[in-house]
């Protein structure tokens, strides 16, 4: 894709490096704004892109295809259950191996030089101005619209149910993954909990409880800050990605989210 004409890569604007390019795509999608239901659903991890100011970070194509680059899958599902309940969805627009968007900027895998076993070329040796430019660019426009839009809801009166949509990929590092889902939560389990008993009574399927991933505030930012903060009901979601590959796989566990939350939110209200 030919560069915007007044777009000049190395030049400084106000705050100094620029990554993006005028004509390139905002930091975040959002849809249904106005939709009615409690649920706000984010998916920090939605897109692969890479700005074009950074190539392709120095990796292959198929590096840039693996769960190493976004969630695969978790996007489609997302946008299924939005669309299910009635839901506003957000999602992160370029990927994770740019700057982590469920990771605090001060911890040292936001922006990572290792992904799994693969080392990223691109993440190395960067400068201050580089590495805020992902943050003011691609981290900040993400989070402080999430932040936005759940201080509109509040202002508006309107009770919010932050859900966070991840997958996983099956083999990670040699090591097979048994469960097909996961529900994720930190110090809350409330929604959490009753989510994983609904999605629990399929006897077929293995969901694991803060496996194998768990939230803390080290490892993780949109719960902590978003959800916990502001005492929300929440929880995160990994659904495994070898699950998610098609169109009908992704229908098959937006429908069974879907079912959960709406199920979750319906026992919720009456505890």
């Amino acid at each position: 894709m030919p560069e915007s004409a007044d777009y000049d890569p190395d030049a400084n604007d106000a705050v100094g490096y620029r990554l993006l390019a005028p004509d390139e795509p905002p930091a975040f999608i959002e849809v249904g704004r106005q939709r009615r239901s409690k649920f706000v659903i984010v998916v920090d991890h939605a897109s692969r892109r890479i700005p074009r100011r950074l190539g392709d970070l120095g990796l292959p194509a198929t590096e840039l295809q693996r769960h190493i680059a976004w969630d695969i899958g978790a996007l489609g599902v997302a946008r299924l259950v939005a669309a299910e309940l009635d839901a506003t969805l957000v999602a992160q627009n370029y990927s994770r191996l740019v700057i982590d968007c469920n990771r605090d900027p001060k911890v040292a895998t936001s922006i990572p030089t290792l992904a799994e076993s693969t080392p990223i070329p691109g993440n190395t040796d960067l400068s201050e101005q580089q590495i805020a430019a992902r943050r003011r660019e691609i981290f900040d426009p993400y989070h402080d619209h999430v932040r936005a839009l759940l201080d509109e809801r509040l202002a508006a009166g309107r009770p919010t149910i932050l859900v966070s949509q991840h997958s996983m990929t099956d083999i990670f590092k040699g090591v097979r993954r048994e469960m097909h889902a996961a529900v994720l939560y930190n110090r809350d389990r409330r929604f959490a909990g009753l989510v994983l008993d609904i999605l629990r009574r399929e006897p077929q399927l293995h969901i694991a409880d803060n496996e194998p991933y768990f939230v803390s505030d080290e490892t993780d930012y949109t719960i902590p800050r978003h959800g916990e903060a502001r005492g929300l009901p929440h929880v995160e979601i990994e659904i495994r990605q070898d699950l998610l590959l098609d169109d009908a796989g992704q229908r098959e566990w937006a429908t069974r989210i879907g079912n959960a939350l709406r199920t979750a939110e319906a026992a919720f209200s009456l505890s």
